[in-house]
């Protein structure tokens, strides 16, 4: 079989990862929670975890419910896998040879993912390369995709990058752990103070008006904390879908990182 390499987590950063990683003509897969409350799901491969299926960008993720299964899809290779089988039972499907943890836990200290694979890489805040992965890529725009082979990559930085104009103040954090209920979907247009959710009897409202970019499915539990909902003020439903540049030029970095260790 074709080099496998597994991806973790199916939000927006580990998608274009795992998009890049397939456009190279390497078997990929995704693991992630089997419920997972990622807000940025037009820019992510995630909703295949309900739905079955998702197509981003020119190509397919299928779910997956059996190791079997995945070992056959990533020898097909038709597709990206996703999955939310048990970690034990991924990296007993296949010959793994690369594991990225793309799940960018921005306040956890990611655990040590070397000796699992010949090759680790860690995307982002907390990532010490030799200390608890092989290889980490920066994912902040200081340094946006840069191969770090020694030493932490860049702390987290206090604000997000601005959209015409707009930082943080364009997302709506959950004030308390509970299931979000909506029936909006990502690309609808709002207007501020439109209602879009209902997290434990907390209305939470568009912040601005624009379009939603990002939105946590119907049904799904998040902390308290989490990103619920996002909203992009330029107003255009098209640029809430596809691979953002940030998750792109992060994949950039993942394939140099890959391309240069000695097993391809």
């Amino acid at each position: 079989m074709t080099r496998a390499v597994l991806v973790l987590g199916a939000g927006d950063m580990g998608s274009a990862v795992a998009h890049a990683l397939h456009e190279a003509d390497l078997a990929v897969a995704i693991v992630d929670d089997l419920a997972p409350a990622h807000p940025r799901r037009g820019m992510a491969f995630v909703d295949a975890l309900w739905d079955g299926h998702v197509h981003l960008a020119g190509l397919d993720a299928v779910r997956v419910d059996a190791s079997t299964a995945l070992a056959e899809q990533l020898d097909r290779r038709t597709a990206i896998a996703i999955t939310a089988l048990p970690m034990r039972d991924v990296l007993s499907a296949v010959t793994w040879h690369a594991l990225v943890d793309a799940r960018m836990r921005k306040r956890i200290t990611p655990p040590d993912r070397r000796g699992l694979v010949p090759l680790s890489i860690g995307l982002g805040v907390g990532f010490v390369a030799g200390t608890n992965c092989d290889l980490a890529i920066e994912t902040s725009w200081d340094a946006l995709g840069q191969v770090v082979r020694d030493g932490a990559t860049l702390p987290l930085r206090g604000e997000p990058r601005a959209i015409a104009g707009v930082g943080r103040e364009r997302s709506v954090y959950a004030p308390v752990e509970g299931i979000v209920r909506t029936s909006l979907r990502i690309g609808d247009r709002v207007l501020a103070g439109d209602p879009v959710l209902d997290l434990h009897g907390a209305v939470l409202r568009a912040p601005l008006p624009g379009v939603l970019r990002g939105l946590v499915r119907d049904g799904v539990r998040v902390a308290a904390g989490a990103k619920v909902l996002e909203v992009d003020p330029r107003g255009q439903a098209e640029l809430c879908f596809g691979l953002a540049e940030r998750p792109r030029r992060v994949a950039l970095g993942v394939l140099a990182a890959i391309g240069g260790h000695s097993w391809l």
